[in-house]
């Protein structure tokens, strides 16, 4: 009967499949559940952290292989804090799946803080070990990440101001701010809140004023206003690391940028000899000091540093940037020869050779890195300066259909088609519109200033051709008001009403302007 009944069971396969999977799956079910929840839990804590995982710059907003390259560069030409390097290499890494050259990367920011600050490893490693966690939870070792929560939960006991996982002490928003520093321009601001607060309470800490002072340079380098050099916030950041390491090359060639940009060229000079003398090998150096002699016409020695400095940092899409502005300055120079027109004169052939190596080095920038907009439109613009008017418009085009994009970037991309429409394509309605677009974005640039000049001459041609050109007093109209000038903006807008009389916009300011006087 027993017999019967088991061959009788056995008979169906399907039956024995079903059942087998039931009986699995009530056995594993729960445990796949616990492990969730597991994970859910350990998810919350991961970003209670302070660490590149949970600071701003994520994958869809950086662009992860320029980053790599960039960071690999700092490593390999013997930068100092490399630890925070590695840090942000680890996390790159990890967002591009190499989850196990993560962790590598992270036993030698290990490494290095053990050897540099063996008297404050464990605040130095709240970053690390929280970098540790992160990696191992994208591996699924979860024994792991608990392991290194652990650790951390240890080491931020013994600070007053530290929640379970984490403390804001120096050490930690310092290298917040370097981390934010090397992402992209749109954490700078931050990036400076980040060093002020680490300088709070250490005031004197090298590493924090060095980098407070790199923030300040490259804020005001993308600053909306004009200053002197007396009210110059970097420049007095960058003497005072000075003061404090008289060694700090990279803040030699900076000061004397800024130097430079304020007409005390002497000094600049200077600066730039120490700095070279002190560090001739280090790329952070030498491109800054190639910059500065390039700005002031000593293109052949600039180049011979900046691929003195690429051997070393092939990958840099700043030094290709800036060899291609060398070679275009050398063929700004050219073009005034008469004789470069002239297929017979050797100065013709020497021309297209520049225009061919600015073309190498400015594809070669943004090919590095894709988002480098400027090297972009520094490409297009030798190919008009070259004839090859349908290779910038396809560029151009591609440009306008970005996205999030910096303003500063957005206002150069409208001032450089405008120009482009205006003088190649002869299209004065195309270039109005083109500059309005950017003159809507941020006030205060040099692309802003252009726009406006550029503008006022297109409406006075416009009007000097036809005195009912109502958009020409529109546009006046709209400039006497960016200007304050209220009533020399009435004027115009009044001028325009006349010949457009429906024109909802301009009866809109008119009304505007109106009531505010």
């Amino acid at each position: 009967m027993i017999t019967n009944q088991i061959l009788f069971t056995i008979s169906s396969p399907l039956e024995v499949k079903l059942k087998l999977k039931k009986e699995i799956n009530s056995i594993f079910h729960p445990i796949s559940i616990m492990s969730n929840a597991r994970k859910d839990l350990l998810k919350e804590k991961l970003d209670q952290l302070q660490c590149q995982f949970t600071w701003g710059p994520q994958k869809e907003i950086i662009d992860l292989d320029d980053m790599k390259h960039r960071l690999q560069d700092s490593i390999q030409a013997g930068v100092k804090y490399q630890a925070m390097s590695y840090n942000q290499l680890a996390f790159v890494n990890c967002l591009q799946g190499n989850c196990d050259e993560a962790i590598q990367n992270l036993k030698e920011a290990e490494k290095i803080l053990w050897e540099n600050h063996e008297h404050e490893f464990e605040k130095r490693s709240i970053i690390t070990y929280g970098n540790y966690a992160w990696v191992y939870y994208h591996m699924g070792q979860l024994t792991e990440v608990q392991s290194y929560l652990d650790k951390l939960e240890m080491i931020c006991k013994r600070f007053t101001n530290g929640s379970r996982y984490t403390a804001m002490i120096p050490e930690v928003y310092g290298e917040k701010g370097w981390s934010l520093l090397k992402s992209c321009r749109k954490y700078y601001e931050e990036a400076k809140e980040c060093f002020e607060k680490a300088l709070e309470e250490d005031p004197d800490d090298t590493e924090w004023n060095v980098g407070y002072a790199i923030a300040l340079f490259r804020l005001e380098g993308f600053s909306c206003t004009s200053e002197s050099g007396e009210h110059s916030q970097s420049m007095k950041q960058l003497r005072r690391v000075l003061e404090l390491d008289p060694d700090d090359s990279v803040a030699m060639v900076l000061l004397a940028l800024k130097l430079q940009e304020f007409k005390q060229k002497e000094e600049a000079f200077k600066l730039v000899e120490q700095a070279l003398q002190k560090s001739p090998d280090l790329p952070y150096v030498t491109r800054y000091a190639a910059k500065l002699l390039r700005r002031e016409g000593a293109v052949e020695k600039s180049l011979q540093l900046l691929k003195k400095a690429l051997e070393i940092t092939p990958n840099s899409t700043f030094l290709h940037h800036q060899i291609g502005l060398c070679y275009r300055s050398k063929l700004f120079q050219l073009n005034k020869n008469p004789g470069s027109k002239d297929p017979r004169n050797p100065a013709f052939q020497q021309r297209a050779e520049l225009i061919k190596q600015c073309k190498f080095y400015f594809q070669k920038a943004f090919q590095l890195k894709p988002s480098f907009i400027i090297a972009q439109l520094d490409f297009a613009g030798i190919c008009s300066l070259n004839g090859e008017y349908l290779k910038s418009e396809e560029i151009y085009s591609n440009l306008l259909k970005f996205k999030d994009l910096h303003p500063q970037n957005k206002q150069s991309i409208c001032l450089q088609v405008g120009l482009f429409e205006l003088h190649h394509k002869r299209s004065e309605s195309n270039a109005i519109t083109h500059f309005l677009e950017g003159l809507k974005i941020q006030r205060g640039t040099r692309e802003w200033e252009l726009f406006r000049t550029n503008l006022r001459k297109i409406a006075a041609k416009q009007i000097d051709r036809n005195r009912r050109d109502s958009k020409a007093f529109g546009i006046l109209g709209l400039l006497h008001q960016l200007d304050g000038e209220k009533r020399e903006a009435i004027e115009c807008f009044e001028k325009a009403l006349e010949f457009d009389g429906d024109n909802e916009e301009y009866l809109s300011a008119l009304c505007e302007l109106r009531l505010s006087i």
